[in-house]
């Protein structure tokens, strides 16, 4: 995976993913840092927060045909502690203030610390 596929990937974002990179981006989900198209190990995530261990990935209408892809990625995330979120395209665009609540609840629940943007390492 090389750093042009990533820049390829963060300029060519679906609506969803811009919309909600926004929210993310002014820190709206509980004031940590997330990261867009971040590689992890042998994966590109959608958004990323270290502080939270959180990974947030938006299905478009060709995850049906990577669901196997996408379990053996979660799977792989969560031996080293990062849970998944998942959100519809359709949710983020019918529903953007409920998703951004649901990150910030999963984001209060794993207990930061007081300045999230401590310890923004890589994992890998």
């Amino acid at each position: 995976m090389s750093y042009e596929h990533v820049k390829s990937l963060r300029q060519n974002q679906t609506k969803a993913e811009r919309l909600l990179w926004v929210q993310l981006r002014a820190r709206r989900t509980g004031g940590v840092r997330f990261r867009r198209q971040h590689a992890l190990g042998p994966f590109i995530l959608d958004f990323y927060c270290h502080a939270a261990k959180l990974a947030i990935e938006i299905d478009g209408d060709s995850h049906d045909l990577q669901i196997e892809y996408d379990e053996r990625r979660t799977d792989w995330l969560k031996r080293f502690g990062i849970d998944v979120m998942r959100f519809a395209n359709r949710d983020v665009l019918e529903n953007l203030e409920g998703v951004v609540r649901m990150i910030e609840e999963r984001v209060l629940l794993a207990n930061p610390s007081p300045n999230p943007s401590q310890g923004e390492g890589d994992l890998l």
